[in-house]
């Protein structure tokens, strides 16, 4: 199962739209503040990256809670009663007759 870089970025921004462009943005600040040395832009840069991260790790949490399913610990017991079953029912042309 080979799939490219560009396939999982796709993947993962398809996803969690709002976390990956967190990201994204962050990504973008990040570089426009370390190439034009603006370290304050740097710093909102790297800040949005972890936030962006920390939110796409919440809700890849949220979705390991979501589909644990609890197996039952007891059974019924079949019932014991006495009682006998309905009758079958009959078709509206076999009362009319």
């Amino acid at each position: 199962m080979n799939v490219t870089l560009a396939r999982k970025l796709k993947l993962i921004y398809r996803q969690e739209k709002i976390s990956a462009f967190i990201f994204t943005f962050g990504v973008m600040d990040a570089m426009l503040g370390g190439f034009s040395e603006r370290w304050s832009l740097l710093s909102l840069g790297m800040l949005l990256v972890i936030i962006g991260g920390w939110m796409r790790w919440l809700q890849i949490q949220k979705t390991k809670k979501a589909f644990t399913f609890n197996t039952p610990q007891r059974y019924l017991n079949p019932s014991t009663s006495d009682l006998t079953p309905l009758p079958p029912l009959k078709r509206k042309r076999d009362y009319l007759s």
